[in-house]
């Protein structure tokens, strides 16, 4: 839309000028011209801007999905050096994501004294105590 309306205004303040041309061209009418030039290079410029903010974004994605992918490898590489049972990997991944001991047994269709035995072994395994202690074993490699 803002190309329209500069390229109306650049056409327009030509056809003015070549109009005035034998009577001089007026302050007015310059103004007008110089003002329809700094539509358009807003344009332009604005255009550009965009590019690059969607490419920035872009490469947020990526370097995003690539932390993500590290995250997951760090996880895996953990529960397999922890030698978690798949049962015991899959609470503790509930678990690391903040669910309580209920939340994670309505998840997985189990008691909560399953769930909780279950914890119990994961902390036991990966020497940690709690919830928070086993999520920092992860941000501590991360950094």
């Amino acid at each position: 839309m803002q190309v329209i309306a500069a390229g109306y205004f650049i056409i327009d303040g030509f056809e003015d000028v070549l109009g005035q041309l034998s009577k001089g061209v007026t302050a007015d009418l310059v103004m007008e011209c110089v003002v329809a030039f700094a539509l358009l290079l807003a344009v332009v410029v604005g255009a550009l801007e965009l590019r690059r903010a969607l490419a920035s974004a872009r490469e947020t994605e990526k370097a995003l999905l690539a932390a993500r992918g590290a995250m997951a490898d760090l996880v895996a590489l953990k529960f397999a050096e922890w030698k978690l049972s798949a049962s015991e990997a899959d609470v503790a991944r509930f678990a690391m994501k903040g669910c309580t001991i209920g939340e994670i047994a309505r998840m997985r269709n189990s008691a909560e004294g399953t769930v909780r035995s279950q914890l119990s072994n994961v902390y036991a395994k990966a020497g940690v105590a709690s919830q928070s202690m086993l999520v920092a074993q992860f941000i501590d490699e991360l950094l």
